[in-house]
């Protein structure tokens, strides 16, 4: 049994996390340039702090990030040495149109991914492109709202339409929005959202959300129009929640914390709004902009799979006493005393990967994409840049276990894995690079010093034995 023969092994990054060159090449400033590293950071993502222009009492890490925009060549070279079947990456939105709402867009930009995806190609590295991995031009947020303003449909349509163009034969598997359900806790590196006093953030939140989704379902139709051989997915940011203990209520608090996530992907997925999500919105005063054509578009044209990232399971419960909270990937969760945690207090639950990859596949029917898992941890590497991560090898291998028992035993249909940060980058939920997550090591600090030299983790070996042996092999 084990994994298909085609299993797509490899690792994901995101433009903002890794490119640098914030100003290169009619590149225009995006929302993810301006998330400072420290304190404000939190404020800044949620749309709680403006910064729509950088000042001089912050760092800013995307705009040098770890340079991948001049180092491609080489990093990709890295990753064929690994074996990688795929290479998750992003489009920055800002590179194709810098304002976002030009009719022509950047040829510079356009011709960077090209080479970038040709570069890929000629190791036989399947791309898996993610068009919106939380891009939004300024100018859009600025002079629009963001998705709070219909308008970005077109805008998003235009891209779409100039990208799977300019791309077709290179790449074939495409992620529309990724983390979507984001946007509900990191509003404005989610989607560009910043809410001014008074204004009504649910409904605001919402009914960008709807904007995206039509912006979505858009994309997948001009997918499969342009080459019926491209696979679309929809991606959310997931994590079974777990009931703090079997009372009734705590089950049930547990079970809408699902929802909230799952609303989404029903619609991307089953191409229309649940009704749990429409009764919610209808005791909250939320009227989603629904215009005619609205509800058929999102109907005919649901994605082909559904890609996910899992980095813990959380925990929910109604008992005001139980208040121990950890951190998780961006919104914190109640402390489960069963599992230990990362040095950043994310919680480690391999069996939770299983359990959500059931859940999800029992919820939709469709092949699943794992497309980001990993720990993130402080790497102290030897003179030559080469760092002994056991406890990277040991979280991977954990997860890889739990995922081929959801294929071998539960019959998941699974078409790959891709770790995240197959190569050290900026965090997105701290702005740090401390805080590592790659095979390969990067020579550079939270305040932008180092050589941005690369070198090889002992998890680099490790994980090419993995893909050699189609996961059969997951020994240190």
């Amino acid at each position: 049994m084990g994994f298909r023969k085609d299993f797509l092994w490899g690792g994901a990054t995101a433009a903002n996390q890794c490119e640098g060159a914030y100003n290169l090449d009619g590149r225009g400033l995006a929302n993810v340039d301006l998330a400072p590293v420290g304190q404000d950071r939190g404020a800044v993502i949620t749309g709680e702090m403006k910064m729509f222009d950088f000042d001089d009492n912050h760092f800013y890490p995307a705009k040098e990030a770890i340079d991948m925009y001049h180092r491609y060549k080489e990093d990709i070279a890295l990753f064929a040495e690994m074996g990688f079947k795929t290479y998750r990456l992003s489009i920055a939105w800002s590179r194709i149109f810098p304002k976002g709402d030009e009719t022509e867009p950047n040829e510079a930009g356009l011709k960077y991914y090209e080479d970038l995806f040709k570069e890929c190609k000629k190791y036989g590295i399947e791309p898996l492109v993610t068009i919106t991995h939380f891009d939004c031009p300024m100018h859009l947020v600025e002079k629009y709202g963001a998705w709070r303003s219909r308008e970005l449909v077109g805008f998003y349509e235009n891209l779409c339409h100039v990208i799977f163009n300019r791309y077709k034969g290179l790449v074939k598997y495409w992620l529309t929005f990724n983390e979507i359900n984001m946007i509900l806790h990191a509003p404005f590196m989610g989607a560009g959202l910043y809410f001014e006093e008074g204004e009504n953030k649910e409904q605001i939140k919402y009914q960008a959300a709807h904007h995206e989704l039509l912006a979505s379902a858009i994309a997948t139709k001009i997918a499969h129009e342009v080459d019926p051989e491209n696979q679309v997915g929809c991606m959310l940011a997931a994590g079974a929640n777990y009931a703090y203990t079997s009372k009734p209520e705590d089950v049930w608090a547990s079970r809408k914390a699902d929802r909230e996530n799952y609303f989404f992907i029903d619609v991307q997925s089953r191409g229309e709004y649940p009704a749990y999500a429409l009764k919610e919105m209808e005791r909250k005063g939320i009227k989603l902009p629904i215009e005619e054509g609205d509800l058929e578009l999102l109907k005919e044209h649901t994605v082909d799979f559904v890609s996910f990232s899992y980095y813990s399971s959380r925990v929910q419960s109604t008992d005001p006493s139980i208040n121990e909270q950890t951190s998780g990937n961006i919104f914190e969760s109640l402390k489960n005393p069963y599992l230990e945690a990362s040095e950043w207090g994310w919680q480690i639950d391999p069996l939770g990967l299983r359990i959500t990859l059931n859940d999800l596949y029992d919820r939709y029917q469709k092949p699943l994409f794992i497309v980001e898992n990993g720990l993130g941890a402080i790497d102290t590497p030897d003179e030559n840049g080469y760092v002994v991560d056991d406890y990277r090898i040991e979280y991977l291998a954990e997860h890889i276990k739990a995922m081929k028992d959801a294929v071998e035993i539960d019959g998941v249909d699974l078409l790959g894995y891709t770790t995240w940060g197959c190569i050290d980058l900026v965090s997105a939920g701290t702005g740090e690079m401390k805080k590592r997550y790659g095979f390969i090591y990067v020579d550079r600090d939270n305040e932008g010093n180092g050589t941005l030299k690369r070198s090889k983790k002992k998890s680099f070996d490790w994980y090419k034995k993995v893909i050699e042996t189609n996961g059969e092999d997951l020994s240190n």
